[in-house]
C-alpha cells in the first residue's frame, strides 16, 4: 500500500495543472457570453427608446443622443421610416476576451408608429 501511494503521489498535481487553466477558460467564456447578452439587450433597449422618441417627433439629433445614452460604447444608430412608422437600428461590435473568441455584431431594431401631430388630422382622437 505504501508503494502505491508513493507512485501516485504527483498525479494530483499534474491533474490540477491541466484542470485549473481549463476551468478558468470556461469561466471566462461564460462571463464573456453574459457580457455579450447584456450588450445585445442594451442595443434592443436603445433602439426601443430611440424609436419612441422619433415617433413623438423628436429631431434626429435628439433621437441619436437618446440611443447613445443607452447603447454600448461605439454603437451606431440608423433612423429610417415612412409617413406612418419610424425604424431605429442600433449596431455595436463586441470582441469577447480581447478578440480571442472572434468579433460579433450586436443588433437591436425597433419600429414605432408615428404619433399624430398637434392640430391634427383624422387620426387624432377626441379632445379631452
Amino acid at each position: 500500500m505504501t508503494r502505491r501511494w508513493r507512485r501516485e503521489h504527483g498525479m494530483v498535481t499534474a491533474e490540477l495543472a491541466v484542470a485549473i487553466p481549463a476551468a478558468v477558460f470556461v469561466v471566462a467564456a461564460l462571463v464573456a457570453g453574459v457580457v455579450g447578452v447584456g450588450g445585445q439587450l442594451r442595443c434592443i433597449d436603445a433602439a426601443r427608446e430611440a424609436a419612441r422618441a422619433a415617433a413623438r417627433g423628436e429631431s434626429d439629433a435628439v433621437v441619436q443622443q437618446i440611443a447613445a445614452e443607452v447603447a454600448p460604447d461605439g454603437a451606431t444608430v440608423t433612423i429610417s421610416g415612412g409617413d406612418d412608422t419610424v425604424t431605429v437600428v442600433v449596431r455595436a461590435t463586441y470582441s469577447p476576451l480581447g478578440g480571442r473568441l472572434g468579433e460579433f455584431t450586436l443588433v437591436g431594431e425597433a419600429t414605432a408608429r408615428r404619433e399624430p401631430t398637434a392640430g391634427g388630422g383624422a387620426d387624432e382622437g377626441p379632445a379631452p
